[in-house]
């Protein structure tokens, strides 16, 4: 049960309960016998709530913050917040829909190797292991995403993929069938390095990628608007409105520089 009075544990605490493997960024749960440390699985789901209300995939329940968990002061690194002014990656998977996309249209990622860039509470990459994806792998530069994406595939009865936290873009790149990720154009220096490296992956190996994006300046203003092709466009349930400053659709754009 969720708290209705916010946190119960210091940031301290927090950073004793992170146990990721420090030398390769990949957290220790990767097959279908490996799990979160009980005591903190305690604490994560003691804090949190599950919902699917205000999305657009309520087949796939998720456990996260909602404003009944957590007032705005309190530290960020932990699952989604709707309705504070944190970092805007905090919103993606409430403004960026492209793993709706990928359950409407399963062909898309079946029998596939998928990267979620980006992947948050791995929303997307629990919508591609459903749709069927061969091989997933969920990137984030926040550890604590790591436990949240196993949670949410315990929440689905899925067998957790493999995890990475090292900031990807810095590392050699591999070769991958699809590359996904959503409201991540939220920094101009970010949004340049993406973009050059989206395209590596495109250029070196025929990579697809698809991107959602809620219409931020920073992506529709970008150079990178001239390489892409609109797929689908969803509109937002109110709640994800208010909780997105007013931004009313979803765009997934496919890249082709």
């Amino acid at each position: 049960m969720a708290s209705s009075i916010g946190w119960k544990a210091s940031r301290n605490q927090w950073r004793l309960l992170l146990k990721p493997s420090r030398s390769s960024g990949l957290f220790p749960w990767r097959g279908a016998g490996s799990s979160v440390d009980p005591e903190i699985k305690a604490f994560l789901e003691e804090n949190t709530e599950v919902t699917s209300n205000g999305s657009l995939t309520p087949e796939i329940q998720l456990r996260l913050l909602t404003p009944r968990c957590v007032y705005h002061e309190t530290w960020p690194f932990l699952f989604w917040i709707p309705l504070t002014n944190l970092s805007p990656s905090l919103f993606a998977v409430f403004s960026s829909f492209q793993f709706r996309y990928l359950l409407d249209n399963p062909d898309t990622v079946r029998g596939k190797s998928v990267l979620d860039l980006g992947s948050g509470c791995g929303a997307t990459a629990i919508a591609a292991k459903i749709s069927g994806a061969s091989r997933i792998l969920a990137n984030d530069i926040d550890p604590i995403t790591g436990m949240a994406i196993k949670l949410n595939c315990e929440l689905n009865r899925l067998n957790p993929f493999p995890i990475l936290t090292k900031n990807i873009l810095n590392m050699e790149q591999d070769r991958w069938d699809l590359v996904v990720l959503g409201d991540m154009f939220y920094d101009e220096d970010l949004a340049d390095h993406l973009h050059q490296w989206l395209k590596n992956c495109f250029c070196t190996y025929g990579t697809r990628v698809l991107i959602g994006d809620p219409g931020r300046p920073q992506f529709s203003g970008h150079r990178i608007q001239h390489q892409l092709y609109k797929v689908v466009e969803y509109s937002l349930p109110e709640p994800t409105r208010q909780e997105n400053n007013g931004l009313t659709t979803s765009t997934v754009w496919d890249f082709r520089p």
